[in-house]
């Protein structure tokens, strides 16, 4: 009697979730490059400046002199009290080394946090319009994403944040300055957030990968809310970054500030299944650029300056609003072209040489059936017609690659008549 062949395993989770189109963007550009030459590149968040030299010292005499050794799963103590003291004096954040995680960049600190916060049946509360990897880790870590509104300056509403929650929401996400948008939430707002939280009794998940870069206002620290007020009845946990303001994007370098010291138990055991620890050499450099902070001045001025000077050609356009108020990113609308944010990118990439990302994949919108299995999750929604411009990117690409996303633009315009 003949037998059937097992069939594979098959991971419906992971298997509906996508490589993000953040992700695709950067593998289409790098084949177009690698068949027909440079680019302009505008789709990733790649500085045209670097982390400090005395950094790379750092590293390289850890692995010299032998510090690479297994250390503790919450990090290095003397980085994470060199953290504890800047989140003190510049967030205005009271967190004690015992309650820091040093991860391998924001992204894993995130990812680690969702699946420490996750409970059955748990609901977070999204940005409409949000970053495609902030999706992936809440559904990996096996939450169920709601999306509020954003405002007319693509900031949260906090309306609608109340209106989209329900008795299963557990985790507010939020993140400011944004990305895609370059959004801010003013102190005003921050409050009316935590309060309702308090009220609810959420989790909040704060992502400040982009907190060295606001120009509109002043970067406002949630958890600075929360100052004095006793561990256990905290809300507001944390994420930082080594990438942008130090501009250590390789190094791959992150730091979580948990709320409670229950979260903190419980986030230590996610670390120690999942990657130990950090790298120790790395860990270093970071202590290193925690001293070489006055270089984030200077990175500052010139993303700034990128966009005082060359995102006006947008807004003239009609292709951007206002400048964003504060990140590397600006979304454009491209709708009048005709075409949608991934028709756009395409040509524009293949005939113009300038890659950007597709906003459809900023506002993609999960689906489940109704076993509660997710169906395979696609790009579209509110960003559709929008694409993504970083412009942290060398001035005088970032300019050249503007041009051309307004020439085609006002070439599809006049195709249209």
């Amino acid at each position: 009697m003949a037998h059937s062949t097992p069939q594979a395993p098959f991971f419906p989770e992971a298997s509906a979730i996508p490589t993000s189109w953040l992700y695709e963007a950067f593998r289409r550009a790098n084949e177009r490059e690698h068949r027909a030459g440079p680019l302009i590149k505008l789709h990733v968040g790649e500085p045209a400046f670097g982390p400090p030299e005395s950094v790379g010292r750092a590293l390289a005499e850890a692995v010299l002199d032998g510090r690479t050794r297994y250390i503790d799963v919450q990090g290095l103590m003397e980085l994470r009290e060199a953290i504890s003291e800047k989140l003190d004096t510049v967030n205005g954040i009271d967190a004690p080394a015992d309650r820091l995680f040093v991860t391998p960049g924001s992204c894993q600190g995130l990812s680690a946090l969702l699946r420490t916060l996750a409970e059955p049946g748990a609901e977070i509360l999204m940005p409409q319009i949000h970053w495609p990897v902030h999706l992936q880790q809440a559904l990996l870590a096996g939450l169920r994403p709601v999306f509020y509104g954003l405002d007319d300056t693509l900031a949260p509403d906090v309306e609608s944040v109340r209106a989209a929650s329900g008795p299963n929401t557990r985790i507010l996400l939020l993140n400011s300055p944004s990305n895609p948008t370059g959004a801010l939430l003013s102190r005003e707002t921050q409050t009316r957030l935590h309060e309702l939280a308090s009220e609810r009794g959420w989790q909040i998940v704060s992502d400040e990968a982009y907190e060295d870069f606001v120009y509109a206002s002043e970067h406002v620290s949630i958890a600075s809310l929360e100052r004095g007020l006793d561990p256990s009845r905290r809300l507001v946990n944390s994420v930082f970054t080594f990438s942008k303001g130090l501009a250590m994007t390789g190094y791959r370098l992150g730091y979580v500030a948990v709320a409670r010291p229950k979260v903190c138990d419980a986030m230590r055991m996610v670390q120690e299944s999942s990657i130990i620890a950090p790298s120790a050499p790395i860990q270093y450099a970071g202590i290193s650029a925690l001293h070489a902070r006055e270089s984030i001045a200077g990175n500052h001025a010139f993303v700034r300056a990128n966009r005082d000077l060359m995102l006006p050609a947008l807004t003239e356009a009609g292709l951007l609003p206002a400048l964003p108020g504060g990140g590397w990113y600006a979304m454009a609308d491209i709708s009048s072209s005709g075409m949608t944010g991934e028709q756009f990118a395409a040509e524009l990439l293949h005939k113009e040489g300038v890659a950007v990302v597709p906003g459809g994949g900023f506002s993609a919108c999960p689906e489940f059936g109704a076993d509660g299995t997710l169906r395979p999750l696609r790009p579209g929604g509110v960003a559709d017609g929008l694409v993504r411009i970083a412009f942290c990117a060398d001035r005088d690409q970032l300019a050249a690659g503007i041009e051309r996303i307004v020439a085609l633009v006002q070439r599809k315009q006049k195709e249209a008549r």
